[in-house]
């Protein structure tokens, strides 16, 4: 780490850091022991607040990811990581960079059992950090920082903590020049060669999109190689991202995330090109091969994780934009017959009585508007989305990869923020919007262009399926009742309406995504 000769203290070194890193947006929730390091606060740095810790993670997640950005968070102690754990879940399974500064005791307390203690503040948000640190010094905070930073974005990119003392913020220590780092993952030349000659040789080859894709801005170059190879495309099972766009002639949809599906799904294609995703998730338990018996089987990932579990084949670690470039010189031998497109289901049938899942989201893909962003969190109403509500193109869809509820709300508040002037749609679940409903509260307080729509079913719907899967006939704990959304919105300061009348619902639909302000649409929908 190069630095200056020039000292500070440590909060001045960091807020220089900061500063010159562009990261002048901190998300956090304070507490006694971070109040050192905000003392001062710099004029031209912006505090985001978060009425509870895991809210703060996902909005801070949400904005990093549309700002394409690493982002500080501001966390207190031991409570409130612990407290923050499931939305660093997500953001581990996001790949999000996230740095995480989280407050400790003094340091002259360290030695005894003081109020607030992280006993163990490295250990505690493990394994769902890259690293987590806590310097041996005062003086080596901003490095440390510093160093959080670079490996946040070093692929594959993730969270990073460090724990600070209270007592470290005005100590001394040097200033840290800022080093410029490269985050791009080149290819082996040779083995990738391999791959393009086994995918200009297949009679049959599919593409596989994953999020990592959309994350690393490669779907034009994925569309290209597609398109010349004249190969569909399949969506990663859970897919949290739009690596493809959805209404592509060459996209074939949604892989199932079960391992028989997938092998039925695949039949009849000799290769497989899997690009920006694991070799695969999976749901449900399952048997048997992976793949149809016969078909070779590639992996492009920046993730040596994901290459060292992949069930066989050729996995090459590498930046996804380059490598697909690079595979573009390697064209079919003779002309592929494109494979038939996609049937599309028509609009759904509508009652006169009450609201279907279907009728919403048809309606929702008629009305929403051009340039909109669709963040989901409503699993029992995905599959209806997958068929209705099609994604066009790069950066238009996020959803959580980890599976963990809470993210959607407070993710589409940070995404809101990172992309002013931009509609931002949150489909969320009444279940699901109960996880991380404050976040209503920041989306007020900063006026964000975000309209929620809960999908309101009086019920953890998604578990009541899984119930009837494993056969059970009457599960516990996954009824719900009594829940006003619009009044929980307005109590915040947002805008917000019900519906329950199917006639009403264009109608306030249209009335929730021109709004100005935030806006929460209450929608009953039948169970």
């Amino acid at each position: 780490m190069t630095r200056t000769n020039e000292t500070a203290t440590v909060r001045e070194a960091v807020f220089d850091l900061l500063r010159a890193e562009g990261m002048t947006t901190i998300f956090g929730n304070p507490g006694s022991l971070e109040l050192p390091m905000l003392r001062d606060f710099p004029d031209d740095f912006r505090y985001v607040l978060g009425l509870q810790e895991s809210v703060v993670v996902a909005m801070a997640d949400g904005y990093a990811q549309a700002t394409h950005r690493p982002v500080l968070v501001n966390l207190h102690s031991a409570a409130g990581v612990g407290h923050a754990m499931g939305a660093l879940f997500t953001a581990h399974r996001n790949r999000t960079p996230l740095v995480v500064v989280a407050g400790q005791q003094a340091r002259s307390l360290l030695e005894g059992h003081p109020y607030l203690l992280s006993q163990d503040a490295t250990t505690l948000p493990r394994p769902y950090v890259k690293l987590s640190r806590e310097p041996a010094r005062a003086e080596d905070v901003p490095a440390a920082i510093a160093r959080a930073r670079y490996l946040a974005t070093a692929p594959p990119a993730g969270p990073v903590l460090v724990s600070v003392p209270s007592d470290d913020w005005d100590r001394t220590a040097d200033r840290v020049a800022v080093r410029l780092t490269s985050t791009t993952v080149a290819p082996d030349p040779a083995l990738l060669a391999r791959v393009g000659d086994a995918l200009a040789n297949a009679r049959s080859p599919v593409l596989i999109a994953g999020s990592g894709v959309d994350r690393e801005g490669a779907v034009p170059d994925l569309v290209a190689l597609a398109e010349a190879h004249r190969a569909p495309v399949w969506a990663e099972p859970m897919s949290h991202r739009c690596a493809f766009p959805e209404l592509h002639p060459l996209f074939a949809g949604f892989l199932p995330p079960v391992r028989e599906d997938i092998v039925r799904t695949l039949a009849g294609h000799d290769l497989v090109l899997s690009v920006g995703a694991p070799v695969f998730t999976y749901h449900v338990p399952g048997a048997g091969p992976h793949l149809p018996p016969g078909t070779d089987l590639h992996l492009l990932t920046d993730d040596p994780e994901q290459a060292s579990w992949c069930p066989g084949g050729t996995a090459v670690i590498t930046g996804l934009a380059p490598a697909l470039r690079m595979l573009g010189a390697h064209r079919p031998g003779s002309p592929r017959t494109p494979p038939p497109a996609r049937r599309r289901p028509g609009p759904p049938a509508r009652s006169t009585s009450r609201i279907t899942q279907a009728h919403l989201v048809h309606a929702l893909a008629e009305e929403r508007p051009e340039g909109c962003v669709l963040v989901e969190e409503a699993p029992g109403t995905r599959p209806v989305m997958c068929e209705l509500l099609p994604n066009l193109g790069p950066e238009t869809f996020y959803t959580t990869a980890s599976g963990a509820l809470g993210h959607g709300l407070p993710a589409a508040v940070g995404i809101a923020l990172g992309r002013p002037g931009t509609r931002v749609v949150a489909v969320v679940g009444d279940g699901s919007a109960m996880y991380a409903v404050q976040a209503l509260w920041s989306a007020a307080q900063l006026g964000v262009a975000v309209t929620v729509i809960v999908v309101n079913n009086h019920r953890y719907a998604t578990v009541d399926g899984f119930a009837e899967r494993f056969g059970m006939a009457r599960p516990v704990g996954t009824a719900l009742g009594g829940l006003d959304f619009a009044a929980l919105a307005t109590a915040q300061g947002c805008a917000a309406g019900r519906v329950e009348n199917p006639a009403a619902l264009v109608p306030a639909l249209r009335t929730a995504l021109t709004s100005s302000c935030p806006y929460v649409l209450d929608v009953v929908v039948d169970r």
